[in-house]
């Protein structure tokens, strides 16, 4: 049976989107079906309402993406799929790829990462934010014992909290303003609060809130000569710190972390596909289930970015099948 064309979904980049015919490649060692994809709300958002920075036009660009900034563009990377057309040993095998959201499409061998088998498909959509987790906690080089804070409680947040918690003696606390999230303190191990409970003189915080008052909230809790992790991505917004008052007295760093390129003291032996494959074998924990909490067809992805674009939106990951 051959695909002679596929389906994709495109944001215009002015708050709206359409699904669209794409022809597949006539290269690629692999043909897959697209299983499930996820929506990385920060990124796709940003994209889908055309707020990606000028600056950032390139650096923004997801591997397999067509079209430019601000749109209309194809975007997104989070694709669980099995493989239809290839060699025999590939033949069912369900994968993972950085691929935008889209029925069917071709790559090669290399541009997939075949899913572990203790991983179910419908979880492994997590893989994106589960490499941007992984790769914060390499930068912020938590330490056993360590009092860690990590303010918004959204995905990639919960993540970072989840695998601070496995470090032995760390005290985690997870932090959010909505008190709708302290569900997810009891599934993965770690106590919630609100930035009004929560204790200061942290050893690390990490800050994944996306917010000003997230961030001010991150300085305000780190102890002396502490390390604030940025993981927030803001596009074009400005954000306002307090770095008068007891900043400097207390001697704080304030150090940014991004997926786009492996922390640097594992550069020099991890690449990026060593990186996710170490992700998505991470997924083998049931309790990682709580953060899909939506789901919808691939048909409705236009109305479907059109809502999580509301801040007030309070979906965790939104998970897109093709079924």
């Amino acid at each position: 049976m051959t695909t002679p064309y596929a389906h994709a979904f495109w944001s215009l980049g002015d708050g709206t989107g359409e699904i669209r015919q794409a022809e597949l490649s006539v290269s690629g060692d692999l043909r897959v079906r697209t299983c499930y994809s996820a929506i990385s709300r920060g990124s796709e958002t940003l994209v889908f309402n055309g707020q990606v920075p000028i600056s950032e036009y390139q650096r923004m660009r997801a591997p397999f993406q067509s079209g430019d900034f601000p749109g209309p563009v194809k975007y997104g990377y989070s694709n669980v799929g099995v493989v239809e057309q290839g060699a025999h040993d590939w033949h069912g095998r369900y994968v993972y790829c950085l691929h935008p959201h889209q029925t069917h499409y071709r790559v090669t061998v290399d541009d997939v990462v075949p899913l572990p088998p203790d991983v179910p498909p419908q979880r492994a959509v997590l893989g994106a934010n589960m490499e941007t987790a992984l790769n914060a906690l390499w930068d912020a080089a938590p330490g056993i014992g360590d009092r860690i804070s990590v303010v918004g409680a959204g995905v990639v947040g919960a993540l970072v909290a989840w695998l601070c918690a496995r470090l032995p003696g760390a005290h985690v606390q997870l932090i959010d303003i909505d008190e709708r999230k302290r569900f997810l303190g009891d599934a993965l191990g770690v106590d919630f609060h609100t930035p009004q409970t929560a204790a200061d003189e942290q050893d690390l915080v990490i800050h994944a809130s996306a917010s000003n008052d997230g961030l001010q909230t991150a300085l305000s809790l780190a102890g002396f000569e502490a390390t604030v992790l940025e993981m927030s991505w803001y596009g074009s917004r400005e954000v306002n710190l307090p770095l008068g008052e007891a900043f400097h007295a207390r001697r704080l760093t304030l150090r940014s972390s991004q997926v786009g390129s492996v922390s640097p003291g594992h550069r020099p032996r991890w690449d990026h596909k060593r990186r996710l494959s170490l992700a998505l074998s991470l997924l083998n924990h049931d309790c990682l289930d709580v953060l899909i909490s939506g789901e919808s067809h691939f048909r409705d992805l236009p109305e479907t970015l059109k809502r999580l674009s509301q801040r007030e939106d309070d979906t965790l990951c939104q998970r897109i099948h093709y079924g």
